[in-house]
């Protein structure tokens, strides 16, 4: 039995023609959703990909600035090193009352931010996602922003 493979961004109707995938878009920065989902309350699945070629997913509080994804890590984290390894990555961030609206965030890692700005910036996210005031856990190396450009946005349900 031999599988069919077909562009993941794009597939034929009866007629045989092509068509883009609902809700996929090519981009070069953030539309408005995917601005407002990692604003909010949302938690992110952040897909790296380790040294062997497996993937890593992590589920991640999520930010974001006006053209990037903002993912927070530290320094000696596998995440962080494979990000630096390979910054090809994948964020799926998805509504937190309603799973079936959500978008996927392809892209790459194109800059990073340390020092105070990201020890803030872990503070902000636990005031977002845990209504305290100072990240509660030991912080074990650098903290890190990680600046993702997206590349191919997928929007459920497309708009």
């Amino acid at each position: 039995m031999s599988i069919a493979r077909r562009s993941p961004a794009a597939r034929s109707n009866p007629a045989g023609d092509r068509y883009p995938e609902p809700g996929l878009m090519e981009v070069k920065m953030l539309d408005k959703r995917a601005r407002e989902l990692a604003r909010g309350p949302n938690f992110a699945s952040l897909a790296t990909i380790m040294p062997d070629g497996t993937l890593q997913v992590h589920v991640m509080w999520v930010d974001a600035d006006e053209e990037h994804i903002l993912i927070n890590t530290e320094v000696h984290r596998r995440k962080f090193k494979n990000m630096m390894a390979n910054p090809t990555v994948t964020v799926l961030i998805v509504h937190r009352d309603n799973p079936w609206s959500y978008v996927e965030v392809r892209g790459e890692v194109t800059g990073t931010v340390t020092g105070p700005v990201a020890r803030s910036h872990i503070d902000a996210l636990s005031h977002k996602y845990l209504a305290v005031d100072e990240y509660p856990r030991p912080i074990m190396s650098e903290r890190v922003i990680c600046k993702i450009t997206p590349k191919r946005i997928v929007k459920f349900p497309p708009t």
